[in-house]
Parts: structure tokens; sequence; C-alpha cells
């Protein structure tokens, strides 16, 4: 379905407003397209062990949220190649960003010769655990395939995605998934689960500083074996959502990173303490963070929660609250 809407240029015109994993009707004449990138939230992350490729195995349950970023894509000329700009002036917007990094992975994979132009608006912050700038890549290789008609299947566009980052193929679904290996394994979570998840409140917050990815995995090998959670015991994790029925999101929500992470910023666990204590809540990182989460009590207003948070990370502390998609 078209819609009228400004891109951040401020050029408006008729464009497809793609849901990442459902389908939709290209304007190939129009050669633009705008896809909403949500974030993501990890409900349930255990890491299992370092790979001999250098990556980490993993067992996650992910879930996106009714937050994210927005990307135009607008088709140019054959042979004109890629070109990016963002409202973030401190987002970099060359080869480094991973929607480029995603445009020259798709033409490598398709052979396609045609360019084009990406703006992004950018409201998923850096350095969160959130995925933004894997869901924008992600978006970009929707786009893209769209725009190149399709010459990639769902399966091989989930392989292109993997190449590009191991959190990319999970943004083409828009249902909570679990997700295995280095994350390019992915199982559509169904059924009670699905139904507990879909519609959830929850407060998503982030500390003024950021926490590198890179640094947190080099954190849990240097810490292993004890930082790693065996394997069964991963599984058993997520077979406790399959009976979740009753149980508090306390028993359910883990986060291999959140130990290696509290020793170098003992900000986070003091404040999980005081939320817990002073509103009976029990918060998470989502990824290697910072950025943390918790999910919010039927009918709960949340300015004293936020006011917690302001008074815990102060007045720079990124705060929002939305809803679990489903």
């Amino acid at each position: 379905m078209a819609e009228n809407y400004s891109t951040p240029d401020g050029q408006g015109g008729a464009a497809v407003v793609y849901e990442l994993g459902m389908k939709g009707i290209f304007e190939k004449q129009a050669g633009r397209a705008v896809v909403r990138c949500p974030a993501k939230l990890n409900l349930y992350l255990a890491v299992t062990g370092r790979r001999e490729d250098g990556f980490h195995d993993l067992v996650s349950l992910v879930a996106t949220i009714d937050h994210g970023d927005t990307l135009t894509v607008i088709r140019a000329e054959d042979g004109a190649g890629f070109a990016m700009k963002c409202d973030d002036a401190t987002l970099p917007v060359d080869g480094t960003n991973l929607v480029m990094r995603a445009a020259v992975v798709f033409a490598g994979a398709t052979g396609w010769r045609g360019g084009a132009s990406f703006a992004l608006e950018k409201r998923v912050p850096a350095g969160a655990g959130l995925g933004g700038g894997s869901s924008d890549a992600a978006g970009a290789l929707w786009a893209l395939n769209e725009m190149a008609g399709r010459p990639l299947a769902e399966a091989a566009l989930r392989e292109v995605a993997a190449a590009v980052g191991s959190d990319c193929p999970l943004f083409l679904n828009k249902t909570p998934v679990v997700m295995r290996g280095r994350g390019e394994r992915l199982d559509v979570v169904v059924g009670g689960v699905r139904r507990r998840l879909a519609g959830r409140r929850v407060l998503v917050f982030k500390p003024s500083f950021g926490v590198n990815t890179g640094w947190a995995y080099r954190a849990l090998a240097a810490a292993a074996p004890g930082s790693y959670l065996p394997a069964a015991e991963a599984e058993a994790g997520i077979a406790r959502w399959n009976e979740a029925a009753g149980r508090p999101w306390g028993e359910l929500l883990f986060n291999s990173f959140e130990a290696v992470v509290a020793e170098k910023y003992p900000a986070i666990p003091v404040g999980f303490e005081q939320l817990q204590a002073r509103h009976g809540l029990a918060p998470r990182m989502s990824g290697s963070g910072s950025a943390c989460f918790a999910m919010l009590p039927e009918g709960v207003e949340t300015s004293a929660i936020r006011q917690t948070i302001a008074d815990i990370w102060g007045e720079a502390a990124w705060v929002i609250e939305t809803v679990i998609e489903g």
C-alpha cells in the first residue's frame, strides 16, 4: 500500500512502507521505498562458548519492539553505486556503516548493477545492544531485493543477511525468534510464548554510556569457561519459556553478558537493584548492553520509574515505553 511521506531531505513522494517479514507491492516506477527498521530485545541470551572461527555460539529468544529507525531507499542509475546520509552526524555513512556494507554484499551476491541512495532517520541509540545497525542493514537488503525484482528468495536473503552481520537475519522476521549458532539459525516462536509477548508493554532505557560489543565478547572469552552457560542449560532456559504460564519474568529473563559488563560498569547492576527495590521490576540488559529493559505490569504508570532511572543515571539517560511486536 502506498503512503504519502516526507523523506529526510524534505522531498515528498509516494512510497511503500515495508514491514520486514511481510510481502508488499513495490512501486518500481517511483523507485523508492521507506522501510521501518525496528529495534530488538534479547529476552533470553545465553552464550555457550567460542567457536573455532572466532565467533561465539549462543541461544537467544529475541523480539522486535515498536520503536526503530526509518530508512528511505531511492534507486539511482545503473552503475551509480551507493551513497548514504543520516540525520545523526555522529554516525559514519561510509563503507563501515552496515547499510553500506549490506548494499555491497547484496550487489556481490546477485550481480545487480543498480545503484541506490540511503537516507537514515536514526532513533535507536548506538552502542546499546538493541540491534539498530543490523536492523538498518536488513531493511536495506529487503528494499534492494525488491528494487532488483526479488532475485533472492527468502532463504537466500537470510544467507546474505548473515554475511553482513550475525544479528541481521532476525530482522527479516516481525515475530519473536529463537537464535542459535552465531545467530544465523532461527526458529520462529509460536503458541503461548508468542501470545504472552505480543503487545506486552516494556520500558527500554539506556545510560548515557555505551558498551562496545567486541569488548564484551572478549571479556566473556577472558573469563571462560565460567562465563559461558553450558548448551544444555541454555536450552533448558528456552524450554522454561514454553512452560511459562504464571512464571514471573524474573525466572525467564537472562543475559550472559551482565556479569562481565557489571565489572566494568557497576552502575548497571546498582540501577537494577534500585528498580527492583522501588518498583518490583526485573530489569535485564539487551544484547551486550548498555540498553536495558523491564516488562511493565498491567496498568502501571511509568512516571515514577522514569524518575528513578533519572536519579540513577542522570537526565541524559534515554528512556522509551513501547510494546513487543508479535
